[in-house]
């Protein structure tokens, strides 16, 4: 995509959410019963978390820039003059919203070089999608909303993005606040809080394996597929041996309840109903792709390695391997 949906031009470039293109793509979320949009607002405001003000203040503290150019490519890119002050201040505004997680981006010069090289998993996974000319997409788990601008690169309408993380919500707000679109929106939603709605492909990439639950999170993602649509499960896997479970902690993470094997997804998949269901990639992640960066400064994947034996975690179970399966919802 060449060109963004209106121009920062003068005027500051974040303002209020207009929430009017969403509600008419969607008018049962906007009906008096669905309390969606209040829940949204709610989840938006000053009061939302100890960190909103000092956020707030980074998306007023955006210069106001002309955008020239937008490019939805593996690096997604804003562009246009500014000033050497006009960038630092930019840049300054966006290092409060740290860690950035999902990228690359680049804003009028200011590269954000984040944790994940998320170009590269979008490769993998967009080799085996096709066109996703004029669908409505569902992103559980959509972090900053990278995956929506390669969504929107490969033709969808509209994508709608999930994630509870109140941080990532706002990258993509600033983020957004030059690009101005009406098309990749990023909520600031658990999944379950969501409204069952039929998508023509449902992402969910790097969830199922921090759910309790996880077969119950398949069955509700299946639910948001219309029939003949897809759904893009992405997992952490095992490749050999049983489904690790009940696990304190995997490669320093708390929240991983299970790690399954490539067979599980599938049967996972079949479980919820889905048919031609297929592999599409099994790729081992290296600290090349997922690392710290000067935008992402914690630990990363390098440090949850066994640093004698690479192929293992620091708890000794196999190294992170990551599983793409997809399937189709019968008409």
């Amino acid at each position: 995509m060449n060109a963004p949906d209106a121009s920062a031009g003068a005027d500051h470039p974040c303002g209020d959410i207009d929430w009017t293109p969403l509600r008419a793509a969607f008018p049962a979320w906007a009906t008096p019963d669905s309390g969606l949009f209040a829940l949204l607002d709610a989840r938006f405001a000053a009061t939302a978390h100890g960190d909103m003000g000092r956020w707030q203040g980074a998306l007023a503290a955006l210069p106001p820039l002309p955008v020239e150019h937008v490019r939805f490519g593996a690096t997604v890119t804003v562009s246009g003059p500014a000033s050497v002050a006009a960038r630092a201040a930019l840049e300054a505004a966006l290092g409060v919203l740290h860690p950035w997680r999902k990228g690359p981006y680049a804003l009028f010069g200011v590269h954000i070089d984040t944790e994940w090289r998320s170009d590269w998993k979008w490769l993998r996974v967009a080799t085996h999608l096709g066109p996703l000319t004029g669908q409505r997409i569902l992103d559980v788990g959509s972090g900053n909303g990278y995956f929506g601008w390669r969504m929107l690169e490969a033709g969808a309408e509209l994508v709608v993005g999930v994630d509870p993380t109140l941080l990532f919500c706002m990258q993509h707000r600033a983020v957004n606040c030059y690009i101005g679109s009406a098309h990749n929106w990023v909520l600031p939603l658990a999944f379950e809080e969501f409204p069952v709605t039929p998508f023509d492909t449902v992402f969910s990439m790097g969830v199922v394996y921090h759910r309790r639950d996880p077969l119950a999170h398949v069955l509700r993602l299946a639910h948001c597929v219309r029939p003949g649509g897809t759904l893009v499960l992405e997992s952490l896997v095992v490749t050999e041996g049983p489904d690790l479970q009940d696990l304190p902690r995997y490669a320093r993470m708390r929240n991983v309840h299970m790690v399954p094997g490539v067979a599980t997804l599938v049967r996972w998949l079949e479980a919820a109903g889905l048919t031609d269901v297929r592999i599409a990639d099994v790729t081992r992640t290296t600290p090349e792709e997922q690392r710290t960066t000067s935008w992402m400064r914690f630990e990363s994947l390098a440090d949850a390695l066994d640093q004698a034996d690479p192929r293992f975690t620091i708890e000794g179970h196999p190294a992170p391997v990551r599983a793409i399966v997809l399937g189709r919802k019968p008409v």
